[in-house]
């Protein structure tokens, strides 16, 4: 962890792309969020959304293969940054997302959207997503 009074607090943990794994980040923002005192509401919704961001690198990226999820935390005075990534093969990326045409097990970024204050998805180069989600911290 790195930072000092007025700089942001960043973390980066990598995890296996299997679903398992996900509780591990979610653990590591619980932990980051204590240094903030989260309220439980704000907490349980970042939560939600970076479940939702690592489900899609874990069943999109790798096609059932092996391969590694990158969260990166960052814990500004003013804001939460959480980027998840990975090398994988990815998904058809629409912007705007159109929630329209969403079947089962597609709303993940919707929810994601919904619960953030800014979401940014984009293909890394060398392969592999990038999602990026933002919440504002009074």
């Amino acid at each position: 962890m790195a930072g000092d009074e007025g700089q942001a607090r960043a973390v980066r943990l990598c995890i296996p792309a299997k679903p398992e794994y996900i509780a591990l980040g979610r653990l590591a923002l619980t932990g980051l969020a204590r240094l903030r005192s989260l309220p439980e509401d704000v907490l349980a919704d970042l939560k939600l959304a970076l479940t939702e961001a690592c489900t899609n690198s874990v069943r999109h990226a790798y096609d059932e293969g092996e391969g590694i999820v990158e969260i990166r935390y960052e814990l500004h005075q003013d804001r939460l940054v959480i980027e998840v990534s990975d090398a994988g093969e990815g998904f058809e990326l629409v912007d705007p997302p159109d929630n329209s045409a969403l079947g089962e097990g597609g709303l993940g970024l919707a929810i994601i959207g919904a619960l953030a204050d800014e979401l940014e998805i984009c293909r890394r180069n060398g392969g592999g997503a990038s999602l990026r989600f933002v919440k504002h911290l009074d």
